[in-house]
């Protein structure tokens, strides 16, 4: 019987190869074993998954080749391919970057007027600098694009930064940012019926996940008199879960806190008489 399949394709090698593969394990989906090679499948989910170069993930997307691909927005924008982006996979986050040497007396984009510029994404440079109405020589290269200023190749170099060590060790500065980047999901834009609806349930899997991950539960004791206050303070996705204790005057309160906002709150019900408060991971979280 032929089977209707969703066909994924994800980076064979790189930064984002590993957290793509945990992303569809996180979302229940095992996959025979893919090491060394181009294609595998799940045995429990409909899905090919298809090993490919980041480059060219999109034109496979946009050829339908692949249904869906997993790769960084820069290489989307940069390939400029007929494609749609459906989720920001929140991991492989990083930023596309103008660079100059840490002795350079940069003060802004004006700076790159009449300079040689090496990078990997000339797309995406000429945008910005046509935005920026700065005329520059851009020179597009493979491989070590940091190197470029040290060697005379270059005045500066566009490239994509993550922590910043490599522009340090290489005697270079960040002095703006082209893109914000991260792993997003794109698909052909002519994606059948059938395939959009198993596409749909694997974006249900995968925001359950993303929720988790931004996510914390939370459990706490708390003297009744201090109740409301506590509560208050709680944002939860609705209202927090309240419990009687054992113990008379007190109630066990139970809510989600977002990562981003966990620490300022935990000291406030901190100061509000919150007790033993109890920090626990969340797996899945299904809205």
């Amino acid at each position: 019987m032929n089977v209707n399949k969703l066909k994924i394709a994800i980076q064979k090698s790189g930064r984002l190869a590993d957290d793509s593969l945990k992303l569809l394990k996180d979302c229940g989906i095992d996959l025979k074993n893919g090491v060394n090679k181009l294609k595998t499948e799940s045995d429990n989910f409909p899905v090919e998954v298809y090993f490919l170069r980041d480059d060219d993930i999109p034109q496979y997307v946009e050829d339908a080749v692949a249904d869906i691909g997993i790769v960084g927005e820069n290489v989307v924008y940069e390939k400029n391919k007929k494609v749609d982006v459906v989720e920001q996979l929140g991991f492989g986050k990083c930023r596309l970057a103008v660079a100059v040497g840490r002795g350079e007396g940069y003060d802004d984009v004006s700076y790159l007027k009449g300079k040689k510029i090496a990078t990997t994404y000339p797309l995406l440079v000429r945008q910005f600098l046509e935005k920026n109405k700065v005329n520059a020589e851009i020179h597009e290269i493979s491989g070590s694009v940091e190197i470029a200023p040290g060697i005379g190749l270059a005045d500066a170099i566009v490239d994509l930064v993550s922590s910043g060590s490599t522009l340090f060790m290489n005697g270079l500065k960040e002095v703006e940012t082209v893109l914000q980047s991260q792993a997003v999901m794109i698909r052909n834009k002519q994606l059948g019926a059938e395939q959009q609806v198993l596409l749909d349930r694997l974006l249900f899997r995968i925001r359950a996940v993303k929720r988790a991950r931004n996510n914390k539960y939370i459990l706490l004791n708390a003297p009744n008199e201090k109740l409301e206050e506590i509560i208050r303070l709680l944002p939860g996705m609705k209202s927090p879960t309240v419990l009687p204790l054992a113990e008379a005057g007190w109630s066990s309160v139970h809510s989600v806190l977002s990562e981003n906002e966990f620490w300022d709150i935990i000291e406030r019900l901190t100061a509000a008489g919150a007790q033993s408060i109890l920090i626990v991971p969340i797996e899945k979280m299904v809205m």
